[in-house]
């Protein structure tokens, strides 16, 4: 019964995981594209239509999360989008800039979620799902109400704690996550620094390590002040 229940919950679950990456490398792309390079402009991915971003990563758009949640009941991936290496060299600004667009595009979806779901606290649609708690079901119907309440919820739920979980990781000042091309960009002091760890594979893998394991201690207190403004303490 359990697992029919993680089965039905697929759909929700990666039609917000694709909208996410999407809107995540639809803005890097939208921001390379008004900074002057066309790369990804002319790939295609300057689109909210998410079958440029799928084609360009099939694995990590399909394969991964779909295996990710049939294991964990979460899902993960990853998506890109092109850019020249000569115009981030020539425009570390703008280079950061566009590494800035990605996460902030999940902090807008982040901020949706959270609006939609206050809102319906407020108006006595959903409560505080307390003792059940999930992070894919932060709220419940207030009343023995219809399942669609119940699925708008949880959708809602994945949508805020997903895009606010890629907000907060991409941001990690880490090679290859984006805010280390935020720093490489704006703070000319580090670039040198960050340049030669960006362009080393190793390094590039050992920085995913770091954050990986850093990243619990830093999202869990984002994620608990977040939920205290949703219920209101």
């Amino acid at each position: 019964m359990e697992a029919f229940q993680t089965l039905a919950l697929l759909p929700l679950w990666y039609v917000v995981f694709l909208l996410s990456l999407t809107c995540h490398e639809a803005a890097h792309a939208f921001a390379a594209w008004k900074g002057g390079d066309h790369t990804a402009y002319l790939g295609g991915q300057v689109s909210l239509n998410p079958v440029p971003h799928v084609l360009r990563e099939p694995i990590g758009t399909a394969v991964v999360p779909l295996l990710t949640f049939l294991g964990t009941g979460w899902m993960m991936g990853w998506a890109s989008a092109p850019y020249d290496p000569e115009w981030e060299r020539r425009y570390p600004r703008r280079a950061g800039s566009m590494a800035l667009a990605g996460p902030a595009a999940n902090l807008v979806l982040a901020a949706v979620g959270f609006g939609a779901l206050r809102l319906g606290i407020e108006a006595g649609v959903w409560e505080g799902a307390a003792g059940s708690l999930a992070l894919d079901r932060l709220v419940v119907p207030a009343e023995a109400a219809p399942g669609v309440l119940d699925g708008l919820g949880r959708l809602l739920s994945i949508l805020l704690v997903l895009n606010l979980l890629l907000f907060t990781f991409n941001l990690l000042p880490l090679p290859p996550l984006d805010g280390a091309a935020l720093a490489s960009g704006w703070v000319a002091a580090v670039r040198p620094f960050y340049s030669a760890l960006r362009s080393t594979p190793a390094a590039s893998l050992a920085g995913l390590v770091v954050a990986w394991v850093a990243f619990p201690y830093v999202f869990e207190p984002v994620l608990v002040r977040v939920l205290r403004l949703l219920y209101g303490l």
